[in-house]
């Protein structure tokens, strides 16, 4: 299944390996930060609503 890359083989693979890693990351701290923007958008949704 996987080509052989011959001595290429380690550089391949780690760059796809650092590319998942990266990927992931950004997709978690994407949905962390989404979270902390809709809890800050909800306070102030509630002080707007209290204030008039």
């Amino acid at each position: 299944m996987i080509p052989d890359l011959g001595k290429y083989t380690e550089t391949v693979l780690s760059a796809y390996g650092i590319s998942i890693v990266l990927l992931v990351a950004l997709v978690v701290l994407s949905v962390m930060r989404g979270r902390r923007v809709r809890t800050e958008l909800k306070s102030v949704e509630q002080r707007m609503s209290r204030d008039g």
